[in-house]
């Protein structure tokens, strides 16, 4: 039908016009009309996946690492359901996605027509907008670049996340598309949309200077949309006020810098440093970092709240914050190195600097210390052995734990995690799309119960050509589970059936039945020299969840020492 292969070449035109350069499909029949158009395209690079679950969160590491959307295609029925995951991912972490699922038309709805269920609304309240245009009527045909353009606006707005355009095609399927409707002179798209840059006026900043001007204050970062030069201007307001930051590592801010305090997690179940260092006022941006001790910390510390982001997100787990502020943080904090003095010279950052340094001493020590290398070592060896301009992708559960607890500052790294609705989905599908989209050395960190849900990522994942290596720790199980409550609480066997969950299969065997060479590591070297092969796909670290819970602890316990004066 003409109408349909017009219809989508106008919208994929529109979109090219606008800045995509990425779409993702998972095959189907009834949505050929827009994947006949997308893979006409030279300017986009299309991938192919064959599950839809992995297509969702793919197209969602492309957003993430590129901060404009993919367009994310799949059939009508079920295959729609199958981008949920993702789709509630991207809008939590607020990662823009153009979703298309196509449908059948009204005439095969509601009558037990094949592979059609309800695709109205399917995601809720999940996405910044949807919208069903109907089967495509030429007569229509000067709406198409607006409802292109406003599609991609939508997700690329001030709060960026998914839209889902529900496509209806009917047969025939398969034409050829006649002339496309005008467009914008020059390769111009249809609608620009500006997002400006959110200031405040001089009352809010002298009331905010004035709020923040407290010697015993703390500044937490985590994950933000703030700019490249935002990890710099954070650490310049610390250093002017002499406050230390706690930075998430996927904030940019966890750099080598006076203000950096990476181990806030041991120094924080230290009690005795604990209740030392309670602050008087909390400046927060972005998302909390994955530490429950830092929030607990946080919510009993009777310290006033600053949350800063740059979109409308309701960033508040804990019921804390006394002030919110919605503004550029970049802006936000050279504004306020401006007017604040603060504690500059006071002792207060340099304890939490000796305690620092104390404590990286400390847990350097205890990792190189155990033998086979334990699950805190690997994700502290991985932060420092890549090569800079990396990309790091960590799972959710222990991987991230890890990273933000144990791994030290350094420069030069960019690490992503799904920590909007911190599930362990789609994590393997996600770091393909980062490394599909930046091209540049991408390592995954993952553990094996994560790496085995998403196992259909792996389907042809040999013939991408992505520059991708895979770090997956093999406890044969659901090691995050061993250090809540429920451990001790539940008999042991009983335990182990609801939440050790023993899986047993051969992870080397699953990635060599995708022709996925792997290898197996056992002591920091291994793991470095495994990780700088490029001809090694995935590192399997076999790990024991028993000996990991003691080796925490160990760690804790060095930590303390190390702060004991003398």
């Amino acid at each position: 039908m003409t109408a349909n292969a017009t219809f989508c070449a106008t919208l994929v035109d529109e979109w090219i016009r606008c800045g995509v350069d990425h779409a993702v499909i998972a095959p189907g029949s009834r949505s050929t009309p827009l994947a006949l158009a997308l893979a006409a395209r030279d300017e986009l690079q299309v991938h192919l996946f064959h599950d839809e679950r992995s297509a969702a969160f793919a197209a969602l590491g492309i957003g993430l690492a590129l901060g404009r959307p993919a367009v994310l295609l799949c059939t009508s029925g079920t295959a729609a359901t199958h981008f949920h995951g993702a789709v509630v991912e991207a809008h939590q972490a607020e990662v823009p996605m153009l979703v298309c699922t196509a449908d059948r038309p009204p005439e095969l709805r509601d009558v037990g027509a094949a592979q059609t269920i309800d695709q109205t609304n399917v995601y809720g309240s999940a996405v910044r907008w949807f919208h069903d245009p109907g089967p495509p009527m030429t007569d229509a045909s000067s709406s198409w670049r607006a409802l292109a353009a406003h599609s991609l606006v939508m997700a690329s707005g001030p709060r960026p996340g998914p839209v889902h355009l529900n496509l209806p095609f009917r047969e025939p399927l398969v034409g050829v598309a006649d002339e496309l409707p005008p467009s914008r002179p020059g390769r111009a798209p249809w609608l620009r949309s500006v997002v400006g840059r959110r200031q405040l006026d001089d009352r809010s900043i002298n009331e905010l200077v004035e709020l923040l001007d407290h010697q015993r204050g703390v500044i937490v970062v985590g994950h933000t949309s703030g700019d490249a030069a935002f990890p710099a201007a954070v650490h310049d307001l610390a250093e002017r006020i002499g406050w230390p930051v706690l930075a998430d590592p996927r904030s940019g801010c966890r750099t080598v810098r006076p203000t950096t305090i990476a181990a806030f997690d041991d120094l924080l179940r230290d009690r005795a440093f604990a209740d030392a260092h309670v602050p008087e006022i909390v400046l927060r941006f972005g998302g909390p970092p994955a530490s429950k001790l830092l929030a607990q910390w946080l919510a009993r510390s009777g310290a006033t709240h600053v949350q800063v982001h740059p979109t409308e997100a309701w960033i508040d787990p804990d019921h804390t914050n006394a002030h919110r502020v919605v503004v550029d943080p970049t802006w936000l904090c050279q504004s306020l190195a401006e007017q604040l003095v603060g504690a500059g010279r006071t002792p207060w950052l340099a304890r939490w600097r000796r305690a620092e340094s104390a404590a990286q001493r400390a847990i350097a020590e205890v990792v190189g210390a155990v033998e086979p290398l334990c699950e805190p070592g690997v994700a502290r060896v991985l932060v420092a052995a890549l090569p800079g301009g990396s990309n790091l992708m960590v799972s959710s559960s222990m991987p991230v734990r890890d990273v933000e607890w144990y791994a030290a500052p350094r420069d030069g790294l960019k690490v992503f995690s799904n920590r909007g609705a911190n599930g362990i989905d789609g994590v393997t599908s996600t770091a393909i799309g980062l490394a599909l989209a930046t091209d540049v050395p991408t390592v995954l960190l993952i553990g094996d119960v994560a790496f085995l849900h998403d196992s259909a990522s792996l389907v042809a994942l040999r013939h991408r050509h992505v520059n991708l290596t895979m770090v997956i720790v093999d406890n044969d199980g659901g090691g995050i589970f061993s250090f809540l409550p429920q451990a001790t609480a539940v008999e042991a066997a009983r335990f182990e059936q609801l939440y050790g969950t023993p899986h047993g299969s051969d992870l080397s065997a699953v990635l060599t039945a995708h022709g996925l060479s792997n290898v197996r590591a056992d002591s920091a070297e291994s793991l470095i020299a495994a990780i700088n092969e490029t001809s090694v796909a995935a590192v399997i670290v076999s790990t024991d969840r028993t000996a990991n819970v003691a080796v925490h602890q160990m760690i804790h316990e060095a930590v303390s020492r190390a702060l004991l004066p003398g």
